[in-house]
């Protein structure tokens, strides 16, 4: 019992020994810790100027449902399943089928890219504030000419395609899910804030428009085939079923053309933001310092240890 209590001793004893050393050693190194960490500050706050302000904007949407439309449907379902009509029209559901369509390579070739100035996705290099004008990168768009001017190699093209184009929007545009609410926000990110206000709202019309326009479509084909129907048969019961069903369609069809929200509507618009979103210089210059504390303090122990190791050897 004695022999492990004095086995203690010792070891708390030479735990005691290391810290004093290792303390020793880092003050005797604090010259160079210090100034590793001033040289990191220094380049961290000015790799920190460099970087462009990013400006977000967002929008906070809710669902629309036509609850109406859709319990009327069913009054007349059990009808129409007897007469061989399918009425399952939100298969899938259309608030996921929304969501998913957002972030398609097909939504934003058809909806997005034609309705942007490219120019301003792929070149630009900062913002005006003062005259809210965009400066180009004079290395891939020339602003004077109105002509790309960019190196590119294969599979690139002098201008961006679409399939290029699409994976930098995809970084600066985001979007996220109330698990509650299902409200749903959409964010993009870009160095003009009054861009990045005007892609969300027009991320917002053409998908309303796409779903509208779908629906519409879709109505008026059903429309047309019911019509076709109600002229061939001659059994009552299904002439009143059918009767019915394009009764629907057109009040369905009256709906499409006076919502223009027909998918999502704002419960907070999106603005142009006046404060920055990102980068945050004071973290940066903060990580900026504490890594070159934390080399310093590695390249002082490194020192020591084959300072130590050289010693041992010439002895």
């Amino acid at each position: 019992m004695i022999k492990h209590d004095v086995s203690n001793n010792l070891d708390n004893h030479g735990d005691e020994l290391n810290l004093k050393e290792l303390f020793e050693v880092l003050w005797r190194g604090k010259g160079l810790i210090a100034s590793t960490t001033i040289f990191f500050s220094i380049i961290a706050v000015f790799y920190s100027l460099s970087l462009p302000n990013i400006y977000q904007s967002s929008a906070l949407l809710t669902p629309t449902e036509n609850s109406g439309m859709s319990q009327s449907l069913q009054g007349v379902g059990g009808l129409a399943s007897l007469a061989g009509i399918d009425l399952s029209e939100n298969k899938g559901g259309k608030l996921d089928k929304a969501i998913e369509t957002i972030s398609t390579f097909g939504f934003y070739q058809k909806n997005i890219l034609p309705n942007i100035f490219l120019p301003n996705l792929m070149a630009v290099e900062s913002w005006d504030l003062e005259n809210n004008k965009i400066i180009y990168d004079e290395n891939i768009y020339d602003d004077v000419s109105k002509k790309w001017v960019r190196s590119y190699k294969y599979p690139k093209t002098l201008i961006p395609s679409a399939q290029e184009s699409f994976l930098i929007f995809k970084e600066a545009y985001s979007l996220q899910i109330h698990p509650d609410t299902g409200f749903v926000r959409i964010n993009i990110k870009h160095q003009s804030p009054f861009i990045a206000k005007k892609w969300i709202e027009l991320i917002v019309s053409k998908l309303n428009s796409e779903f509208r326009n779908n629906d519409k479509l879709e109505a008026q084909t059903s429309m047309r085939f019911l019509n076709q129907q109600i002229s061939e048969t001659q059994y009552t019961e299904i002439r009143q079923v059918i009767a019915a069903l394009i009764e629907q369609k057109m009040q369905q069809l009256t709906l499409i053309e006076a919502n223009p929200n027909y998918v999502f509507a704002y419960i907070d618009p999106p603005i142009v933001m006046e404060m920055k979103f990102e980068p945050v210089r004071s973290k940066i210059s903060i990580l900026g310092a504490l890594l070159g504390g934390l080399i310093g303090i590695i390249f002082v122990l490194i020192r020591n240890y084959f300072n130590s190791k050289n010693t041992n050897l010439s002895r």
